[in-house]
């Protein structure tokens, strides 16, 4: 199987601080893979750093069978690079709409932006019932709907999700994890990156863990789910 992103020997530094120090990953086509660990392993700015949003001090990123590193993220949305950031960073002032709408700015057949708008209310239901209501205006779990969906109308080959569950309840995590999950089982090639551990291992196909900037541990996400190090790190057994 090809691989759709490569990563090898990636350093990512704030200052003297190295974050990042020398990791290899790679994420194959209709691959769902996760990357674990604790709050700052490292976790965030690898996938930054794979978007555009970081430069990496050292190291190498090939997506699509082109070296991106020293790409900016807009040249990567261009190749087919997607990204729901943590935070979500849906536009406050803007309407569900027009958000989504953002997402599609590449696009110009207006045919194909109503059909993939049509795509994203298939899986978000709630945000066509408020259109034309400010994003900003909505809960956690509704901008979290709103910036998954804003990345969906990019038909992105690869979509990069950045801790989706961070601050959602316990209900609005289990709708956005059925939606990954079903994105992930109609061949979208998805790269996640969740606190989480247990909720991302069950649906990973592959995974990796992440400790003070290096990837310590990689395997199936069953492999992993077993694991008597991440069951007592991560799942808390």
């Amino acid at each position: 199987m090809s691989a759709l992103l490569k990563v090898k020997d990636l350093q990512v530094s704030y200052g003297g601080i190295k974050a990042v120090k020398g990791i290899d990953l790679h994420v194959n086509h209709s691959e769902l893979v996760a990357l674990i660990g604790a709050n700052g392993a490292g976790k965030s700015s690898s996938l930054k750093a794979i978007a555009g949003l970081l430069t990496p001090s050292a190291g190498e990123i090939d997506f699509a069978n082109q070296p991106t590193k020293k790409l900016p993220a807009y040249d990567l949305v261009r190749l087919g690079l997607g990204m729901v950031p943590e935070g979500r960073g849906v536009f406050k002032r803007m309407t569900i709409l027009e958000n989504l709408q953002m997402g599609a700015y590449l696009k110009s057949d207006t045919k194909e932006i109503e059909r993939k708008l049509e795509e994203v209310y298939s899986y978000f239901p709630r945000l066509k019932e408020r259109l034309s209501q400010l994003a900003g205006t909505l809960s956690g779990g509704e901008q979290q709907m709103v910036a998954m969906g804003r990345a969906m109308m990019a038909q992105p080959k690869l979509l990069l999700l950045d801790e989706p569950s961070m601050g959602l309840s316990p209900i609005m995590v289990e709708t956005i994890f059925d939606v990954i999950r079903s994105l992930s089982s109609n061949g979208m090639t998805i790269l996640l990156v969740e606190q989480n551990a247990r909720l991302a291992l069950q649906m990973a196909d592959r995974a990796y863990v992440m400790e003070s900037g290096l990837i310590t541990l990689s395997g199936s996400g069953k492999e992993l789910l077993e694991d008597s190090r991440v069951r007592a790190a991560y799942l808390g057994e």
